[in-house]
């Protein structure tokens, strides 16, 4: 992979071999971003988990850095009112599934209560492959639309693990306080330590690293990333 001027300068302030404490790596990746634009620090979990085994839940973050989400919910008539009240930005059946299957995509997030699901069902290949598509496990097949569409406001946000076994997400900005990048990382790795495969052996989460968009990786201690 061909690396740009900055990034080898950036790796050569610090040790790529060392394991610092959380808030000390958050510091380095803060001080090595050198991007015009505000950075995204993004966290990356090494589990130990087969290729059988599978990792993917939610996690509400403590401090948001993102813009408020456009939230799409398919549902019926009668918790039409309830999803407005939550504030979803698009509330609607069949006549949302029409408009998505003509290209449209202008939300973030979709929510579906369970009956509309043998609907929502036919967007499966628009919806899936941009990571959109509800889902139990996620929290965006529910009927509770007031709980789902707060936390979604609150910054809940999806993880799993790719087929290296390594969860990716973003944790924050770098301009951020790093107090508040650094318990969004704390929850961030709680979470994921709870989707432990029961048959696991040995420790489960390997390695843990922080990094900014065009910044380098820093390694964090497991002690302190868990």
């Amino acid at each position: 992979m061909i690396r740009g001027k900055k990034y080898l300068e950036s790796i050569k302030k610090y040790s790529t071999a060392t394991y610092y404490d959380l808030r000390e790596a958050l510091g380095l990746v803060k001080s090595l971003a050198a991007a015009k634009f505000d950075e995204t620090i993004d966290l990356a979990v090494k589990l130990n988990m087969k290729k059988s085994q599978s990792v993917r839940d939610t996690v509400v973050l403590p401090h948001q850095f993102r813009g408020e989400k456009k939230v799409l919910v398919f549902c019926k008539a009668e918790k039409e009112k309830e999803a407005q009240e939550a504030g979803a930005a698009y509330i609607g059946a069949e006549d949302l599934i029409e408009k998505i299957k003509g290209g449209w995509l202008d939300f973030d997030v979709a929510v579906a209560t369970p009956d509309m699901m043998k609907d929502v069902g036919k967007l499966g290949m628009i919806l899936g492959r941009r990571g959109l598509m509800p889902n139990p496990k996620t929290g965006t097949v529910t009927f509770d639309l007031k709980t789902a569409l707060a936390e979604l406001k609150k910054g809940r946000v999806e993880f799993r693990a790719d087929k290296t076994g390594v969860v990716h997400l973003a944790v924050g900005k770098v301009s951020m306080a790093p107090e508040k990048i650094a318990e969004n990382v704390q929850a961030a790795v709680t979470e994921i330590k709870r989707k432990r495969p029961t048959d696991v052996k040995g420790e489960f989460i390997q390695t843990v690293s922080v990094s900014s968009t065009m910044g380098p990786g820093v390694w964090v201690s497991i002690k302190d990333g868990e």
